[in-house]
């Protein structure tokens, strides 16, 4: 069971540091042991990472495009492999890892190796009559990406891929929780014909590895996805250099239920929402507001859907509904919504944990919340949706906008004047009409306030890992220029 914990300079790497063990959340039973990664690894990968910069940097565009276009071809080949791996670490059902988690991740493999192509800018031309201005897109250098474990694989794909295809080189650090895919990754890239040293995994605690990798001197730009609180530790130890950060945080999305919506389409849209990965999603739907005159209706509705959601082996195909990522995740949910009623919320239904091995625990609705309420408020990351009601279209979006975060959002109506007010209104990075969490690799992804800044996926998020130079070209030839008299007087 013992492997490598890390991937460096092309090759891996089995560390010195404490033992660690990869649990399986749906059983308690161990999927893999081997030893954490340490800061004195993370110098190795970053000086791995700035020795092999040039050349990748210097490759042309076709060269890093057929590169991805081979570990996306890889990838795919190996999509059996990724989804048992995706599977045994999360504890997903395995029908959302088939269809969701490993396709998506490919097909962003295979997205980049075309916005490698095409950098887009302002043609080059005469901006003033004596010269010519021109841009260039050039690598920001070395990339230090830290990664969450809610969905190892695609997020490792949505910060690395962009980064390769800018022609950076790559030191990211998984949750130590769930490194397998992230190996994996490695691996196929370098038999794609990656580089060494262009895509380095080092695998170990926050505490120590992140710390060193988010505060190291020798890196250019730190990534991060995961919690609000931890984003902003990473920012700071960026800041100590000055370094280019992008960060996705946390999330808690509204689902606002207008009077004329189509009621089964927003209830069987908030259970999906609610419930994908398990509730540990940040655009995951966990404030519905719901007119009033449907809101009676939403709620049973909700309510009967959840008492159908099958909760059990993420290896059967028939699973809806896998275990939270750890028992020590599970109690900080149920901590959560035992308060609610303290703040008084009505547990409609769920708020248990089922009998049994792995740390399972059933759809919660919760209804009549307060808008004080934590559960309203703070970000439970299980399968929890909260529920209110609004008096009218000011209310809904006032309540909608009432959160420090501004990840996701959806609304749900018929009105085209409504739905277009809600899109312009909601402060989110994405505001879904009619619908709940749908993601495309040509669109961006990314939040405003406590979620975070700057875009994953699509060409944008190119953009992150691209610096900006200006050439301004001379064309007169003249060696005294109109704007010297500005500085010095011709005597």
């Amino acid at each position: 069971m013992g492997m490598a914990s890390s991937w460096i300079d092309g090759a891996p790497v089995s560390t010195a540091g404490a033992t660690h063990t990869v649990i399986n959340p749906a059983t308690g039973a161990a999927v893999a042991e081997y030893t954490l990664a340490a800061p004195v690894d993370v110098d190795r990968a970053v000086a791995s990472a700035r020795a092999a910069l040039a050349d990748w940097a210097g490759a042309t565009p076709a060269e890093r495009s057929g590169v991805l276009a081979s570990l996306a071809r890889l990838a795919s080949e190996a999509s059996a492999e990724l989804v048992a791996e995706e599977v045994a670490q999360c504890g997903k059902p395995v029908r959302l890892a088939e269809e969701f988690d490993v396709p998506g991740s490919i097909d962003n493999i295979d997205f980049f190796a075309g916005a490698a192509r095409h950098l887009e800018g302002k043609a080059s031309g005469e901006y003033s009559p004596d010269h010519t201005s021109s841009i260039r897109r050039e690598a920001v250098g070395v990339v230090a990406t830290i990664a969450p474990w809610n969905y190892p694989l695609q997020m490792a794909v949505w910060k690395v891929l962009p980064a390769l295809a800018a022609g950076c080189s790559v030191v990211i650090k998984p949750a130590e929780i769930t490194p397998l895919t992230t190996l994996t990754l490695a691996r196929l890239a370098g038999e794609a014909g990656l580089p060494a040293g262009v895509l380095n995994v080092v695998t170990g605690s926050g505490a120590d590895v992140g710390a060193a990798l988010a505060g190291h001197a020798d890196v250019d730009m730190v990534t991060f996805t995961g919690s609000t609180p931890v984003g902003r530790q990473v920012m700071a130890a960026a800041a100590v250099h000055g370094h280019r950060t992008q960060l996705e945080l946390g999330g808690k999305a509204p689902f606002v239920v207008f009077d004329d919506a189509d009621l089964d389409a927003a209830i069987q849209g908030a259970v999906a929402g609610a419930l994908i990965n398990t509730g540990q999603d940040c655009t995951a739907a966990t404030r519905a507001m719901v007119a009033r005159g449907l809101y009676d209706d939403f709620v049973a509705g909700v309510a009967e859907l959840f008492s159908k959601i099958v909760v059990g082996d993420p290896n059967d195909p028939d699973t809806d509904l896998g275990p939270l990522i750890s028992v020590a995740h599970r109690e900080k949910v149920a901590g959560m919504v035992s308060r609610a009623p303290g703040e008084g919320g009505r547990i409609v239904c769920g708020g248990v944990a089922p009998d049994g091995p792995g740390s399972f625990y059933r759809p919660t609705l919760i209804a009549d919340v307060a808008e004080s309420s934590e559960v309203w408020r703070d970000e439970i990351f299980g399968p929890v949706l909260t529920v209110r009601s609004f008096v009218d279209d000011d209310d809904a979006l006032r309540q909608a906008n009432d959160t420090a975060y501004g990840l996701a959002a959806s609304a749900w109506t018929r009105d085209v004047y409504r739905a277009q007010r809600a899109s312009r209104e909601i402060h989110a990075g994405c505001v879904w009409i009619n619908d709940h969490i749908p993601i495309i690799s040509e669109m961006p992804h990314g939040g405003f306030g406590a979620s975070g800044f700057g875009k994953d996926m699509s060409q944008y998020s190119l953009e992150e890992y691209l610096s900006i130079k200006h050439v301004m070209s001379d064309i007169t030839g003249a060696a005294e220029k109109d704007w010297h008299r500005t500085v010095f007087a011709k005597r």
